[in-house]
């Protein structure tokens, strides 16, 4: 095995996907042994006492502290994950990029496609590869469904439809947290699960080219939230204060690819009955595929007059054979992390982006900008291509 050299990892904001992003980096060696860098973590930053104790004592932390600043200005850091709530991503990118560190952030990476052009630029500009946790691009039955239709085994794409529904805001109790209020979040499911579908759909089908839009608010008030309350599934009382959502609970997209194929996005946090309702469906002029991340180890596949049939992910299927030995036998959600990890990995030790990018987070961004003026005019916009250096 070729001798491997330490990066070290900084970890903003100790959350569940924090929290995540930590046990990603130290099972990325375990399941990719070739890879030419070992993640240790080094200083973990969270403004909770409570949590930075458990990134020590739990998560392997050699430190933790307040303020994401001194993650920066550790010169034993090099790498940096930003898990903060959207109203943070900006100012710590640009920070982490200023300061020379290639940086792993969540989506939506800013609150609007100007922010997230101002991060990718910025990157860009110093030479940093990126990574953003468009992880269902690694579930192994979407890598052999990218797979099938750059080999023509459907045909030319004709058409693809992309659903995310969610419930996890679909109780009115839940609290106003800043996911609701549009400084803090800038858009709603927008962009916290239709950029999902947006870039599954460009990283199977092609660009999205241009869209018409409507969205809805569905639920108009929400209870104060109480302390510092900022999860998904904080929950207020009927005699609670209550202030307005000033963001999206549903949208709906008509799409055209640059290709001229066509299609529908559709995403919705307030849906009462799918939990993580996340699917994919491809149709061209010789077959065509479909996937739901609640069973996302299999793929349904037509490439016949035969109809579907079902087929589970195996090796051979993404990196499916680095977790499990033979079809049948599951992956999970955090397993998509891992990989995103490890290419993340990669890409640092290598300087080449194999990881999801910076650009590829911007490019959703303009999707969802363009959603947003379409939904409010009701006419449709032509989607902004990136361009970087």
């Amino acid at each position: 095995m070729a001798q491997t050299r330490s990066l070290g990892v900084g970890v903003i904001s100790i959350g569940w996907m924090g929290r995540l992003h930590s046990r990603a980096y130290l099972a990325a060696r375990q399941h990719f042994p070739e890879l030419p860098v070992r993640a240790e973590l080094v200083v973990a930053a969270d403004p909770d006492a409570a949590t930075r104790a458990l990134a020590t004592e739990v998560l392997g932390f050699r430190e933790a502290v307040a303020d994401y600043r001194e993650v920066l200005a550790n010169a034993a850091v090099d790498v940096v994950s930003i898990c903060s709530p959207n109203f943070l991503h900006r100012e710590i990118a640009l920070a982490a990029i200023e300061a020379g560190k290639p940086i792993w952030i969540e989506k939506p990476m800013g609150r609007s496609a100007a922010e997230s052009a101002q991060i990718a630029r910025a990157a860009a500009a110093r030479g940093l590869v990126t990574a953003v946790g468009f992880n269902y691009r690694h579930a192994p039955a979407i890598a052999r469904a990218r797979e099938l239709v750059a080999d023509g085994a459907i045909g030319a794409i004709t058409n693809v439809r992309a659903s995310f529904l969610a419930d996890y805001s679909a109780d009115p109790a839940g609290a106003l947290t800043w996911r609701f209020q549009q400084e803090r979040a800038g858009s709603g499911v927008l962009g916290d699960l239709l950029s999902h579908a947006a870039d599954l759909v460009q990283f199977i089908a092609g660009r999205i080219d241009a869209v018409t839009a409507l969205t809805s608010t569905v639920i108009a008030e929400r209870p104060l939230p109480r302390g510092d309350a900022a999860s998904h599934f904080s929950k207020g009382r009927d005699d609670d204060p209550r202030g307005k959502v000033e963001n999206e609970d549903y949208a709906a997209l008509l799409v055209r690819l640059e290709s001229g194929a066509v299609g529908t996005l559709e995403a919705s946090r307030v849906a009462v009955g799918p939990r993580a309702g996340y699917s994919l469906e491809i149709y061209g002029t010789a077959g065509s595929l479909r996937w739901d991340f609640e069973r996302l180890n299999e793929l349904e596949l037509a490439d016949d007059a035969s109809g579907y049939r079902r087929v589970m992910a195996s090796p051979g299927f993404g990196e499916f054979a680095r977790f499990q030995p033979g079809a049948g036998t599951s992956m999970g959600f955090d397993d998509l992390k891992t990989i995103e990890a490890s290419l993340f990995l990669r890409s640092v030790a290598e300087g080449i982006q194999y990881a999801p990018s910076a650009a590829d987070a911007w490019s959703a961004a303009e999707i969802v900008d363009a959603a947003l003026v379409s939904a409010a005019s009701g006419q449709w916009r032509t989607v902004r291509q990136v361009a970087l250096p």
